[in-house]
């Protein structure tokens, strides 16, 4: 796969936020430039300035791994950023195949690990793949995200956050989230490039989303392990949330994650009243969350497209 507009972009992208001091470079004279030139890159990665402008031009076919790593120090990358460059090299160097392996299209979600979600009652539970597509979920994961599934958003929470109005209220810091959610989408590109659904799914909120566009345009990428976010859930209020993301080591390019409330908290208090909401509704009340009756029966059965 041609990934040479890919690799360039990401690479003026990150050379532009680091700045001559942050790279204990002195600076001298008007500078054109608003982070580090190519000379100063190659000469903090200790190569010659032809071949980091040929790698910058977006050449990484035969780059070796200690040069991507010289290039990670000198960029200053994070762990997320190397790691994506990596994915890069990785591609253009002819393995078109993801490191891990590749799912089927349609995914079945095995009985214990969905008894696994159903023991998790104190906090919503989901699992995700790199799409953002939610899966699987807890009862208290299918009320704390049922407008992601009634609405625009069709079960994916990138659609959710860029196509659904009320995600902004969803979202109290919906501009942080957005950032998140498009630096997600993009880590999992340089990983499975040949993901059509991806490359679909990227297509479209390009197309109807301007924020989503802005950001897909910024190059940023990250890791999604753990934090806090907050919320405002239409039925019980504002939510302090921290989570955590751990990969299924059985279901390769799946995440599960666990949002938790703080002990003795307003938040943990809402949840439970959540809870309870949930508790009440019918099964095909709680069907009327997801869009049509192919994703209704792949719902109830715990089997999605992975």
């Amino acid at each position: 796969m041609d990934n040479r507009n890919e690799v360039r972009d990401f690479l003026m992208s990150r050379r532009a936020k680091v700045t001559p001091e942050q790279a204990g470079l002195a600076v001298a004279g008007h500078r054109r430039v608003t982070g580090l030139r190519r000379n100063e890159v190659a000469t903090l990665a200790a190569v010659s300035v032809e071949y980091y402008a040929k790698i910058e031009r977006g050449n990484l076919s035969g780059v070796s791994d200690a040069v991507l790593d010289a290039l990670a120090g000198a960029l200053q990358l994070d762990d997320a950023e190397r790691e994506h460059l990596f994915d890069l090299s990785r591609v253009a160097n002819g393995a078109s195949q993801p490191v891990r392996k590749r799912k089927p299209k349609d995914w079945v979600a095995r009985e214990s690990l969905l008894r696994a979600l159903d023991v998790i009652t104190e906090g919503p539970a989901f699992v995700r793949n790199g799409r953002m597509d939610i899966l699987a979920t807890n009862a208290l994961g299918r009320v704390f995200y049922d407008h992601v599934f009634d609405g625009p958003g069709q079960g994916n929470l990138a659609r959710f956050c860029f196509l659904d109005e009320r995600a902004k209220d969803f979202y109290p810091g919906w501009e942080a989230a957005s950032d998140i959610t498009v630096s997600i989408l993009r880590t999992e590109a340089g990983r499975d490039p040949h993901d059509k659904r991806l490359h679909d799914l990227i297509g479209e909120l390009s197309t109807q989303s301007d924020a989503f566009r802005t950001r897909w345009g910024a190059h940023n990428v990250r890791r999604h392990g753990s934090g806090t976010k907050n919320f405002q859930h239409h039925e019980v209020g504002e939510l302090t949330l921290t989570y955590e993301g751990m990969e299924l080591t059985a279901e390769p390019g799946l995440s599960l994650l666990i949002y938790t409330a703080a002990p003795g908290s307003a938040s943990q208090e809402r949840l439970r009243l959540l809870a309870s909401w949930a508790a009440t509704l019918s099964t095909a009340t709680s069907l009327e969350h997801v869009t049509d009756d192919h994703d209704k029966n792949a719902y109830n059965n715990g089997t999605m497209e992975a």
